[in-house]
């Protein structure tokens, strides 16, 4: 480890030791990236998306009250409806005129079931694929969910309802990309059954099986967005990130943690998911849009190019933004870029600023390109020193 590693670690831990976190500091030192030595990148990341406040002394008690919190919606959105769905149908009292599997009233139970699981579904069919590139999702976690793996509790789990389903989730995807497809060549993923991460035996479950729960719960809690594609490509890294804590006190709530990190983040982004918003300002083709108009500003050459081959932002850009990013890099490269992005002030609009500096960092190819070549390089983005991006968008941003 260099002299110059050592004194950015001990920056961090000065400013995290003190009672009151100085943000605009912490800020500051995390826009160069966060060191994962000591979890301090963990520690960081709750911070900056707000799960932990800057009071420290306060944070035992909120981590207690939030786990919990967590460990009562599993209760209530998978132990509890499991429970009922074992006991559906014992007797034929259970199967009444007023609530039976045909019943089109929304609010029967049977209704609200065979809802929720064409979104499980859909999540399960995702998050079997998750960063295919490592081996990390389809590993058995250490610390597996008691509540849910309990072998005194006789219900039906998210895996035995997946299991047990006749539903086909090729008629349950939902697809927010519209043109775009959603995964990156980039990525070697592949839609191939052979592909999808297998479920481990009864008594162990794989980190993908995790955060299958986590986007059920988040659907269950947030009916109005529920669950889209491309939402796991988020929590994804939050979880991998939380999940690889050394400190093993905190690796062991990383399903709670990540998810009310991923809520948080959720509520900044979550436009970029709804439809009938992408034509607002706050919209997706709103900011794809910005895209280009900042490109425009910043070199008109490439862009008046872009314009002539008549290439939209929306064939490389709706995937960038909605994605943050996480699938046009290797893991680790992501993780680093939200460092940077969750250090911002304005994240989302230094996001804007990435995007537009990953164009100019080609510029010489596009330029030359035609618009099959050009496609291909925006498609499958060739740079690879994520470093070499983040300070182009920092030049881009200070020159404002």
């Amino acid at each position: 480890m260099s002299s110059l590693h050592k004194s950015r670690i001990a920056d961090f831990q000065d400013v995290l030791k003190e009672p009151s976190i100085a943000l605009e500091k912490l800020r500051e030192l995390s826009f160069s990236g966060i060191p994962c030595e000591g979890g301090l990148r963990c520690l960081c990341w709750k911070i900056l998306l707000n799960y932990l406040p800057l009071e420290r002394a306060s944070w035992t008690s909120i981590l207690a009250k939030q786990r919990e919190l967590y460990a009562q919606f599993l209760r209530e959105m998978i132990i509890q409806p499991g429970i009922a769905k074992a006991n559906m149908g014992v007797s034929r009292e259970d199967v009444t005129f007023e609530d039976h599997p045909l019943n089109p009233n929304p609010d029967s139970r049977w209704n609200t079931y065979f809802r929720d699981n064409e979104v499980l579904l859909q999540i399960d069919k995702d998050v079997r694929r998750l960063c295919p590139d490592i081996s990390f999702f389809q590993r058995a976690t250490e610390y597996p969910c008691l509540l849910i793996l309990d072998p005194q509790n006789e219900f039906e789990t998210l895996r035995k309802r997946v299991e047990q389903t006749t539903l086909k989730s090729q008629t349950v995807a939902r697809n927010r990309s519209g043109v775009t497809n959603m995964s990156s060549p980039h990525k070697n993923s592949a839609p191939s059954s052979l592909n999808e991460y297998e479920v481990l035996p009864n008594g162990c479950e794989a980190h993908w099986e995790v955060v299958e729960r986590i986007l059920f719960i988040y659907a269950k809690l947030n009916p109005g967005i529920a669950y889209v594609q491309g939402m796991n490509e988020i929590v994804g890294p939050l979880y991998y990130t939380f999940a690889t804590d050394p400190n093993s006190e905190w690796k062991e709530h990383a399903e709670a943690d990540t998810f009310f990190c991923f809520t948080n983040l959720m509520a900044e982004i979550r436009d970029n998911f709804i439809k009938s918003l992408d034509d607002s300002q706050c919209g997706i083709t709103y900011k794809m849009e910005k895209v280009y108009s900042t490109l425009k500003d910043k070199d008109v050459e490439l862009y008046l190019k872009l314009q002539e081959q008549n290439i939209k932002p929306q064939f490389f850009a709706f995937r960038w933004l909605t994605l943050l990013l996480s699938q046009e890099f290797l893991l680790p490269d992501v993780i680093r870029i939200w460092d940077s992005l969750f250090a911002d002030d304005n994240r989302f609009d230094f996001l804007l600023l990435v995007c537009c500096a990953m164009l100019m960092l080609i510029r010489e190819q596009l330029l030359e390109g035609d618009f099959t070549v050009n496609m291909r390089l925006l498609q499958d983005y060739p740079i690879t020193d994520v470093c070499q991006i983040l300070q182009k968008a920092k030049e881009l941003q200070d020159s404002k």
